[in-house]
């Protein structure tokens, strides 16, 4: 055998470990020389009459995270190829086989001849985990760090290396469809009670367990190869069958409003094949994963959510000239909500934490939020009391800017008011060395105008934070007009530092991610004052792919900050800068009725103590009126809904707010929640075709204003039959 990625030795009672350690990776992933090493171990394992069965294990802290997505990718490169060249038919039949090669693989080692086992430590996810599936015995340590799962779902795939079939005979049906939809990450002990692994053992012994194992049971098959084999949940077709399927399809639409090709294929698969034998079933899932692989969701998704995702994290934007940051210590000023939450990742990531505010009692009471989240953590018990001990061990709650001193990095949290911060900057500059790079969380305060109070303006830098912070996995590194190459480097090199995902934008007000979120928020408001039933705009929202409706997220970020907004931005802007229906709405609500939001348990909704929330009765009463629901186009409301938003994120992109479409794309998702399915917001349009959205944007403009006029970046692409992606692929290439 000819093996890189893999290490394989017998011992003398014929039971072979063949260790999976790919060389200069920190994780295993699946790629096509992979897969022909394994099938190398396969066949030597079946021919050689002294090898009575093999461990599969991993030399890494990990098992594997699962595939390499960029080599699915490739499929679909390959089939455009072929596609050109030899026609559809060809192209079709060459991608079907291509794409079932690890199916066939895994299958081809479950029946050949001899047992696997796979002995699992770390994370073991995705086709990794099918590989394990396909073993007849499985073993993971009882590490904390141990999971596994099929994550497929997340970027816009399903487990298409037989995780369908596998997963949905040893599992109750339920069970097997809710883990694969929600592409849960399993722990080791919920694993083995649900059938998934057979044992769980300290770490040291995982690789003997499998060994031993081997040794008792020579000719081990899989249950589903047994003649004597029944389904978990009894044949679909069957009383016990239709308790299970019926309410599935409505969990899928529910949870999915049927935006998600691969949950649909999901069903479809584990649907169909159950009612068949094992190879059959298999095949049905290669030909719904070769179906599911080709849509532009799963293209989408893969590029901005795996690749676009890793690039950023990485540092893709990160000045290359500039050596990595030493950074060690942080200072946090203000200990508000904001201040506590970047207190915590900060130590969570083991930096030293200053925390300053106005006083010791506010400094402490912003530590003690650190304090409460950990001590959730343990008592779900993923923390140890001796875990909160030492990240409160460090973080430093202080009155004393003094104690700044010997920062690399500030991080200021204090109210939004100019003045405020002009004061902290002060303050904070009088204290630390020259080199400490000083960043303004700020979410619509242009930062070029708060570094002018600064005296090193190449050392100002915006790093703006989403609400909860330890929640929220994107920051906006915002660029100030003197901003320097290393504050610029030593932000990017702190968000990673963090576990968080960073972009990097321009000063503009609202910058980014508050633009076309303020967008969607107007809308909603708009289409309520047309006299929308509220309870549609929320429907359309979440129809349309968005986490919640418009009004609700309203009152999660609270409605007079909204209406302050719109007020500042009228005072700086003028009357034609803001919607005169919108404003009439917010100041009724919020002066007329005191309604802020989720803060105060009045907002578009009402908030009992007891039960759900509802919609505000009294809404009906502020517009005025109320459309027939049977008169409203329900589509048009979605179009709107995501229109509005990837339209802003156009305009950013002209005016070089953003200059990535993998930053508008990956920020979109992972900051606002902007349909997943799409990729983004500018892969929202590429996907449509700039032709076309400029088209759907000027019939809304003539029906509902000018608010939706396509910019002209858009009109030049649609003239030209660019997109976002093929010109950003132009630059980089030249």
């Amino acid at each position: 055998m000819n093996l890189t990625n893999f290490r394989f030795e017998a011992d003398a009672d014929g039971i072979a470990v063949a260790t999976w350690d790919m060389p200069g990776r920190s994780m295993n992933v699946i790629t096509p020389e992979v897969m022909d090493e394994l099938n190398q171990i396969v066949d030597k394992v079946a021919s050689e009459e002294a090898i009575k069965g093999c461990v599969i294990t991993s030399g890494k802290e990990s098992f594997s995270g699962g595939a390499d997505l960029t080599m699915l990718q490739g499929l679909r490169d390959l089939y455009v190829k072929l596609a050109k060249e030899k026609g559809e038919k060809v192209a079709l039949q060459s991608f079907f086989d291509e794409s079932r090669k690890l199916s066939q693989l895994y299958r081809k080692l479950e029946t050949s001849g001899k047992p696997f086992a796979a002995a699992i430590h770390g994370v073991c996810l995705g086709g990794a985990f099918e590989l394990s599936l396909a073993c007849q015995y499985r073993v993971v340590s009882d590490d904390a760090s141990t999971r596994v799962g099929l994550p497929e779902i997340k970027v816009g795939l399903f487990p298409g290396a037989g995780g369908t079939q596998r997963v949905s005979r040893l599992m109750q049906t339920g069970d097997a469809l809710q883990m694969m939809f929600k592409g849960e990450q399993v722990k080791p002990l919920p694993a083995r009670n649900s059938g998934l692994v057979h044992a769980v053992v300290p770490r040291a012994d995982i690789v003997q367990n499998a060994k031993d194992w081997l040794k008792a049971n020579p000719q081990a098959t899989q249950p589903w190869d047994r003649k004597d084999f029944k389904l978990p949940s009894n044949k679909v077709h069957s009383p016990a069958g239709m308790q299970i399927w019926p309410p599935a399809n409505a969990i899928y639409r529910r949870e999915t409003n049927d935006n998600y090709p691969a949950a649909r294929a999901i069903l479809s698969a584990v649907y169909e094949g159950l009612q068949l034998p094992i190879d059959l079933a298999l095949k049905v899932e290669s030909r719904y994963f070769a179906k599911i692989l080709r849509t532009k969701e799963a293209a989408s998704m893969i590029r901005s959510l795996f690749v676009s995702m890793q690039e950023l994290n990485k540092g893709a934007r990160r000045p290359a000239d500039v050596p990595p940051s030493k950074l060690k210590k942080v200072g946090v000023v203000g200990a508000g909500f904001m201040g506590a939450g970047i207190a915590y990742v900060t130590a969570l990531a083991g930096l030293d934490v200053v925390l300053i505010d106005k006083d010791v009692e506010a400094a402490e009471k912003g530590k003690a939020y650190s304090h409460k989240l950990v001590s959730d953590q343990i008592m779900k018990v993923r923390a140890k009391t001796a875990d909160r001990d030492a990240l409160l061990g460090r973080i430093r709650a202080s009155a004393d800017y003094a104690d700044l001193k010997g920062c690399d990095l500030i991080v200021e949290a204090v109210f939004e008011d100019p003045k405020v911060k002009a004061e902290v900057i002060a303050k904070v500059e009088a204290v630390v060395g020259p080199r400490t790079i000083f960043g303004s969380n700020t979410s619509t305060l242009p930062i070029t105008g708060l570094a002018e109070s600064s005296q090193r303006p190449k050392n100002f830098i915006g790093i703006h934070f989403f609400s909860p912070v330890e929640k929220m996995l994107l920051v906006e590194v915002i660029m100030a007009k003197k901003t320097g190459k290393k504050a610029l480097a030593m932000a990017l090199d702190y968000v990673r530092a963090i576990k968080k995902t960073p972009i990097v934008v321009n000063d503009t007000r609202g910058f980014y991610a508050n633009r076309c979120v303020g967008n969607y928020l107007r809308e909603g408001h708009l289409m309520l004052m047309e006299g929308v039933p509220p309870a549609m705009i929320e429907a359309a929202g979440k129809q349309a792919g968005m986490p919640v409706g418009p009004l609700s997220l309203n009152d999660e970020v609270a409605i007079d900050l909204a209406l302050k907004i719109v007020k500042a931005t009228k005072a700086q802007l003028g009357e034609g800068a803001i919607d005169p229906a919108q404003e009439k709405l917010l100041t009724e609500m919020v002066d007329g009725h005191g309604r802020l939001g989720r803060k105060n348990r009045k907002g578009f909704y009402d908030y009992p103590e007891a039960g759900p929330k509802r919609l505000w009765p009294g809404l009906v009463d502020i517009v005025g009126g109320r459309l027939a629901p049977e008169l409203v186009d329900m589509e048009e409301l979605k179009h709107r809904l995501l229109v509005t938003q990837a339209l802003e994120a156009a305009k950013t992109y002209e005016e070089g707010v953003v200059t990535d479409p993998r930053e508008a794309d990956v920020g979109s998702i992972i900051g606002f929640g902007f349909a997943p399915f799409s990729g983004g917001t500018l892969s929202y349009i590429d996907n449509m075709g700039a032709a076309a959205f400029v088209k759907l944007c000027e019939k809304l403009a003539k029906k509902h204003g000018e608010r939706f006029k396509p910019n002209r970046l858009l009109k030049r692409m649609a003239k030209t039959g660019e997109s976002f992606y093929g010109t950003a692929g132009k630059k980089a290439a030249a």
